[in-house]
């Protein structure tokens, strides 16, 4: 490799590996939410599962209320010093996690009654962490989205390039379970954890991303030109008038909506099919064992789940000759087919396999949502990483039909109707109008 070139991959890499700890701190934050259920939340009576979800809720609340706050960051400061300004965030997110694990241990019974429970203080300083960790994914998604697709790396095309950067990224969010499981606890039973248990692996990661803001400070990370405004220049448009980018925004929504909904939901899909004595199983098994655990079905369907991300990510990133349309048509037909055949036949496994077409969606949406956007690219990507908070608003609209239909069955329809907002979207929506084009 020529030292162009190698100059040419080092930023690409050091952005990437970035992304890599933004996946494996998200799922670190959603791993938690059972451990501190038994911890935190012990007593917290008939309200431990509403609260148990308002970590995941503040996490994408960061989304909601800072994506557009990044992307001004960017215009005013660059590209370089908004990564870093979100790794600070990041540091201070798990310092606030540390805080609240300390007040708990060393203050057990510092807590306020709410109805028939009972909640730690702790908690309420874990969510605060939980916000900040959501603000930073936001704030350094804004800046990694666009300078991965407008980064000139030889022999690659943009939706290549996001697929290659959310395939790292999906290494992190498979890794992190078990760095919870094993790390942070010791692969004792989740009833039995307790929260001192935190300290130390919450320590150790505070001084990795203090290294690696140290060490993103000192290179050199080059401005994308033509991709963002600088201060004192005028914005003739407004974003919303780039059709292609408008509708890209409600796909993103829609997508990450069905995405994380899946995730979330298939495994209560999954004890409702149980509780009803319908077959489950893996290779004809029900029960899997793995590093000495006894897990269940169950806990084994999200795992494969999001595992298909993995995989379709590292085989979509050789697709230089695939367009991001034709990639997102083909996944979104094959996704309707298998949610319906699943609602049918009430195999989860089809859903199972919908993580597998769900993988490149992200890259080819961002991808024509922000074509041929010059300048307001930067802008359009603070308000495009706004709708992951489709995330938290779907997978409570789920769970609001499961209780209005008693059942999950018939509430994949949800899934069914964000696909073909997706295919609309591949078809018709992301094709650009001659007068939305910029000089």
């Amino acid at each position: 490799m020529t030292s162009k070139s190698s100059n040419k991959l080092l930023p690409f890499a050091i952005v990437t590996f970035i992304y890599f700890i933004v996946g494996f701190l998200t799922t670190v934050n959603e791993q938690l939410q059972a451990p501190l259920k038994f911890t935190f939340l012990a007593d917290a009576g008939s309200l431990k599962n509403t609260f148990t979800t308002l970590i995941s809720f503040f996490f994408f609340l960061g989304y909601l209320l800072n994506g557009t706050l990044g992307s001004k960051w960017v215009n005013a400061i660059g590209y370089k010093n908004t990564i870093v300004r979100g790794l600070m965030f990041m540091i201070a997110g798990l310092c606030i996690y540390l805080w609240a694990a300390f007040v708990g241990y060393k203050y057990p019974n510092l807590a306020f009654q709410v109805g028939d429970g009972i909640i730690a203080y702790g908690f309420l300083i874990f969510i605060l962490g939980s916000y900040l960790m959501g603000t930073s994914a936001a704030i350094i998604q804004v800046v990694v989205n666009p300078y991965v697709a407008s980064y000139e790396l030889p022999g690659t095309q943009p939706v290549q390039r996001l697929n290659i950067t959310t395939a790292v990224n999906s290494i992190g969010t498979t890794a992190a379970p078990f760095f919870v499981t094993v790390i942070m606890f010791s692969g004792i039973s989740i009833e039995n954890v307790e929260i001192h248990q935190l300290l130390w692996p919450l320590t150790a990661l505070i001084i990795i991303v203090m290294i690696v803001t140290a060490i993103t400070r000192k290179i050199d990370l080059p401005d994308i030109a033509n991709t963002r405004f600088t201060l004192g220049e005028t914005q003739l448009k407004s974003i919303w008038s780039f059709r292609h980018f408008a509708l890209g925004v409600l796909a993103i929504f829609c997508y990450v909506g069905t995405e994380v909904a899946i995730g979330a939901n298939i495994n209560l899909y999954a004890f409702e099919l149980m509780d009803s004595n319908h077959p489950i199983s893996f290779f004809g098994k029900t029960d899997i064992i793995i590093g000495g655990m006894d897990l269940g079905i169950h806990a084994l369907l999200s795992t494969l789940y999001w595992g298909g991300f993995l995989v379709g990510r590292f085989i979509s990133s050789f697709f230089s000759s695939i367009s991001a349309r034709t990639q997102l048509t083909v996944a979104s037909i094959l996704a309707v087919i298998l949610a319906i055949i699943a609602m049918i036949t009430q195999n989860l496994w089809f859903l199972v396999a919908i993580g597998l077409l769900h993988s490149t969606m992200w890259s080819c949406i961002f991808s024509l949502a922000t074509k041929n956007l010059n300048k307001y690219t930067s802008k359009a990507s603070g308000v495009f990483i706004s709708a992951v908070f489709g995330g938290a608003v779907l997978t409570i609209v789920q769970g609001a039909l499961a209780d209005a239909f008693g059942s999950w069955r018939w509430t994949w329809i949800l899934t069914v109707i964000c696909e073909l907002v997706i295919l609309y979207y591949a078809l018709v929506g992301s094709r650009i109008r001659e007068k939305d084009l910029l000089n």
